[in-house]
C-alpha cells in the first residue's frame, strides 16, 4: 500500500511538473520577447502601456461590457433556474438545452445571425419605435449588441457552473425551511439560497468575465474595438506591448482565479468549523 501511494505522488509530481512546463515555457518566453531590447533588457513595452493610444479606453471598454454581462446572464439565469427547481422540474432537461445550445453554434455564426438582423430591423422598423433601439445598441461608445452576443456565447459557462452549485444545495428544503419561519418569496431567494450559491455565482461570473476579456471574433466583426481587438491592432506595428499586455492580462486572470479558489476555501473552511 505504502509503495501504491509513493507510485502515485511519483506520477502525480511528473504531470504537474509537464504541466507547469508546458504552461511556464511559453509564458517566460512571451515575457522574455517583451522585454528584450538592443540595448539588453528594458520595460518600455510595459512602461509605454498607459500612454498608448486606445489603450485605456479599449481596456474599460471591456470591462464595462463584461460588468454588464455578468449582470443581464445572473439576471437571466439564477431566477429561472431556481424557479425550475422549485416549481417545474420537468422543464430542467428543457432549460439545459436551451442554455447549452450556444456551444454548437460557432461565434462567426452567430456574429452573422446578429449581422443580419442588424441589418433586417432598419428596413422594416423604420417608422416604427424600435427603430431607435437598434441604433442605440450600436453605439461605438458602448455598444450593447455585444453584450448580446457575449451573453450568448456565455451562457453555457454560467449555466453550468449555476447548475453545479444548485444540485449541491437543497433548495426545494431549504425555500420550505424559510417560508416556515415566515420569510417571503423574495427573503427566502435573497437570504437563503443566494448566500449558499455564492462560490457558484463567482464561478460563473468569473467564467464570463474571462469570455468577455479574451473574445475576439464578435467584436471584430462588427467592427468594435474593446480590448481583446486593441491588442490585435496593436500587434500589428508594435509586437512587444501587444505581447505585453497578452501577458498582464493572462497574469490578471490567473491572480482572478487564485482569488477565487481562495474566498472557496475560506468560505469552505468556515461552514466545516461551523
Amino acid at each position: 500500500m505504502a509503495q501504491l501511494i509513493s507510485r502515485l505522488r511519483v506520477w502525480r509530481g511528473a504531470v504537474l511538473l509537464l504541466a507547469g512546463i508546458y504552461f511556464l515555457v511559453p509564458m517566460a518566453a512571451s515575457v522574455w520577447f517583451s522585454i528584450d531590447d538592443v540595448n539588453g533588457i528594458g520595460f518600455d513595452a510595459y512602461t509605454g502601456l498607459l500612454s498608448a493610444p486606445g489603450f485605456t479606453d479599449s481596456l474599460w471598454l471591456t470591462l464595462g461590457l463584461a460588468a454588464v454581462t455578468v449582470v443581464v446572464l445572473l439576471l437571466l439565469l439564477v431566477p429561472a433556474m431556481i424557479a425550475v427547481r422549485l416549481g417545474s422540474p420537468r422543464l430542467r432537461p428543457v432549460l439545459e438545452v436551451v442554455c447549452t445550445l450556444p456551444l454548437v453554434v460557432p461565434p462567426v455564426a452567430l456574429t452573422a445571425g446578429l449581422i443580419g438582423v442588424l441589418r433586417w430591423g432598419p428596413d422594416y422598423l423604420m417608422d416604427t419605435p424600435f427603430f431607435q433601439t437598434f441604433v442605440f445598441i450600436q453605439q461605438p461608445e458602448f455598444p450593447l449588441v455585444l453584450v448580446i452576443a457575449y451573453v450568448l456565447m456565455a451562457l453555457p459557462l454560467a449555466y453550468r457552473a449555476l447548475d453545479a452549485g444548485l444540485r449541491a444545495v437543497d433548495v426545494r428544503t431549504l425555500v420550505e425551511a424559510a417560508r416556515n419561519c415566515g420569510a417571503s418569496w423574495p427573503r427566502a431567494v435573497f437570504a437563503v439560497i443566494l448566500p449558499n450559491l455564492r462560490g457558484a455565482l463567482l464561478n460563473a461570473s468569473f467564467l464570463t468575465l474571462a469570455l468577455v476579456l479574451g473574445e475576439f471574433t464578435a467584436a471584430s466583426i462588427l467592427g468594435y474595438e474593446p480590448f481583446s481587438v486593441w491588442i490585435y491592432s496593436v500587434g500589428n506595428s508594435q509586437g512587444q506591448m501587444s505581447v505585453a499586455v497578452s501577458v498582464l492580462s493572462l497574469l490578471i486572470t490567473w491572480v482572478l482565479l487564485l482569488l477565487l479558489a481562495a474566498a472557496g476555501r475560506e468560505r469552505h473552511h468556515k461552514t466545516a468549523t461551523s
